[in-house]
């Protein structure tokens, strides 16, 4: 099994201006994610996340640590969303990915080893 984090983006309002109809159809999309997971490996955890204007971003600027409200990403579409799944490959992460609703951009990123570093 490979491990994989499954970021879910979409434009500002779009589930605040959705239809019930259509969240409906989102929450469909979602449990069958999930339930494609379930059967071909396993769900590790999952969140959707606040609003990106909720953000704190820190940046290291010269040595100095600068803390601002908000994300500051130049992109219509911000993440709302993860799943932190496993499963065998990424052919099966794609298949699952692609369960998710259309309207969503998906990212499928392996999660790696880290030599040196050991968990505290």
């Amino acid at each position: 099994m490979r491990r994989y984090v499954v970021l879910v983006a979409y434009e500002p309002g779009q589930w605040e201006s959705a239809s019930e109809a259509l969240r409906q159809e989102y929450f469909a999309a979602h449990h069958a994610f999930e339930e494609y997971v379930d059967a071909h490996g396993r769900r590790i955890s999952s969140a959707p996340l606040a609003g990106a204007d909720t953000a704190t971003t820190i940046r290291h600027v010269d040595g100095v640590a600068s803390v601002t409200d908000g994300p500051f990403v130049e992109s219509v579409e911000q993440v709302g969303g993860y799943y932190d799944v496993e499963l065998p490959d990424l052919d099966s992460a794609i298949a699952a990915g692609r369960l998710l609703p259309s309207s969503y951009a998906v990212e499928i990123r392996p999660a790696v080893t880290v030599e040196g570093y050991e968990r505290g």
